[in-house]
């Protein structure tokens, strides 16, 4: 299906109105998951001409999301990945969770972005960080174009580790998200240490319900967020 190419408009307005030298796009993977971490990438490009076929993650197939996660390692100026487990995910809530994993990854990268564009409408990272949300920002910003590849390639390896040690969950094709063969596997063998133990799924499981942990309740914040808009300084 064709798409509009991603651009740099966001980034340049951005520098125009704020001054800002060097901006960070971020975006994250695994949020929707029922095992493993949500991970987030921070990726600066500059304004050069992105890599041809750069889109959202979602919208590549796996062969041609690896090929262009390798050359965008080595064509973005600087990239780090953060993670927040699953049991930080089960102590935190979600939105705290990704705030972490999303710290951590502008804190790797090499010197501190002055701005940020954010994928999605929800502003989960807030202050100090001087933030800019775009809806479909994967799709139409560079920086977190590049980021959505980065993140979705490394966090699927990660889960193709895991499930080297429970190949039963089928984690290398499905990614810790549910499908046939994860579902029926946890109705078997009950939840991994990789999973979340606080999410609703663990309902539908009566052997393995004993397990479940209190859900942190962060799920109305989320929905008022949301229901604010475009969130953001600018």
């Amino acid at each position: 299906m064709p798409y509009e190419p991603p651009t740099h408009r966001v980034e340049r307005s951005i520098r125009a109105l704020t001054g800002a030298r060097l901006v960070a796009g971020v975006d994250e993977v695994g949020r929707g998951a029922w095992a493993g971490p949500v991970t987030v990438c921070a990726a600066v490009t500059g304004l050069r001409r992105p890599p041809e076929g750069l889109t959202d993650s979602k919208l590549l197939t796996p062969l041609r999301r690896t090929a262009l996660a390798e050359v965008l390692t080595d064509w973005v100026t600087s990239y780090a990945l953060g993670h927040a487990s699953p049991q930080e995910i089960d102590a935190l809530g979600m939105t705290a969770a990704l705030r972490l994993a999303a710290v951590r990854a502008l804190e790797g990268l090499p010197e501190r972005p002055d701005a940020v564009i954010l994928d999605g409408k929800h502003d989960y990272l807030g202050a100090p960080w001087q933030v800019r949300t775009v809806i479909k920002g994967d799709q139409s910003c560079v920086a977190v174009a590049a980021a959505s590849v980065i993140a979705k390639v490394r966090r699927d390896a990660m889960l193709a580790d895991l499930g080297a040690e429970h190949p039963e969950f089928g984690f290398d094709s499905n990614a810790g998200y549910p499908s046939p063969v994860h579902r029926a596997a946890l109705e078997e063998l009950g939840p991994t240490p990789h999973h979340r133990l606080s999410w609703a799924y663990m309902d539908a499981l009566p052997r393995w319900r004993h397990l479940k942990l209190p859900a942190h309740r962060d799920a109305v914040a989320d929905e008022s967020l949301e229901d604010a808009g475009q969130l953001g300084i600018f």
